[in-house]
């Protein structure tokens, strides 16, 4: 069953690993900085913190890595989850003084195969 999807051969932290290590090549071959990964506080945490130009670009990566019965990585993303990304994005910019920086909220959707190898992925820009 090469290249097929599956279920639980890998943790869920090894797939998470895995999308977010995809989502920052991306970034990068895209043109962006990235200047912190998975960056904590009594908030919540940032998955990516990058950078394009003057904008400052808070990137939270979802992965499914079997059925899409439960939808896309995409769909995911609800609005208890954007509060909480906003919120800690809030208390980032307030610690490193940044609070005058153009922002950016993006999601990165990503598909990974049974291997843990990248089957697609979806940059959404200024997606909330």
């Amino acid at each position: 069953m090469n290249g097929s999807f599956s279920g639980e051969r890998h943790t869920r932290k090894e797939k998470g690993a895995a999308a977010e290590n995809a989502a920052v090549q991306y970034l990068t071959s895209q043109g962006y900085r990235v200047l912190e990964r998975n960056w904590r506080c009594r908030s919540g945490e940032l998955d990516i913190i990058s950078e394009l130009g003057q904008t400052l670009v808070f990137v939270e990566v979802r992965s499914r890595s079997g059925s899409l019965l439960q939808g896309t990585p995409e769909e995911s993303v609800n609005w208890r989850k954007i509060r909480q990304v906003r919120s800690t994005a809030q208390v980032y910019l307030y610690r490193h003084k940044l609070e005058e920086r153009k922002v950016s909220f993006d999601v990165i959707s990503v598909l990974l195969h049974e291997d843990l190898q990248v089957a697609s992925l979806r940059h959404i820009c200024e997606a909330f």
